[in-house]
């Protein structure tokens, strides 16, 4: 097999899991809900910020660079001057200000919808046989009365530290606490 072919097959494979396609999806109708926000702003919001600061047209609002005036922005790049074009700032400040509000909202909306997972309760924990303190998992002593967590500890070192006869040893009283 070629290496295209190779490439190809790998490049199909990976484009069609899953996740790669709920990213696109998520991707295509994020643009989509973009179009929908800035319309929003621009023809709804921006008029109304027009209209109480007196009849102003936020998104028009520009300083020509060589200090003439010009009756639009577009008029004053066409004449070859410099724009610096602040009111557009501003439309996409708020534009992108009222996005992240109904992102914020509808997240917020989904998971209260949405149960949460509930978590498994984990294991009971492991207590000492002689004190009943809590003990690590892992442990072959306790660290509180330093017992010997005699059924804990492999043969090898039981033997080791003359633990041999675990029944013998649990039918007596506990030296470490004795």
């Amino acid at each position: 097999m070629s290496f295209v072919k190779k490439f190809l097959k790998g490049f199909k494979e990976f484009a069609m899991r899953g996740n790669v396609m709920d990213l696109a999806v998520g991707v295509m109708i994020g643009g989509a809900f973009s179009q929908i926000v800035s319309s929003v702003v621009n023809d709804l919001v921006m008029p109304l910020i027009g209209l109480l600061l007196g009849r102003i047209n936020l998104a028009g609002l520009f300083i020509a660079l060589d200090g003439k005036r010009y009756a639009s922005a577009a008029e004053a790049a066409a004449a070859g001057a410099g724009v610096f074009n602040y009111g557009s700032f501003i439309t996409k400040v708020i534009d992108f200000v009222l996005m992240a509000l109904v992102i914020y909202a509808m997240v917020t909306v989904i998971q209260r919808i949405v149960p949460k997972p509930k978590e498994a309760p984990g294991p009971e924990p492991r207590l000492c046989p002689y004190c009943k303190s809590v003990l690590d998992a892992d442990a072959t002593r306790c660290p509180n009365c330093t017992s010997y967590l005699v059924d804990e500890l492999p043969d090898d070192v039981a033997e080791s530290l003359g633990l041999d006869d675990i029944a013998a040893i649990d039918n007596q009283e506990n030296p470490a606490v004795g």
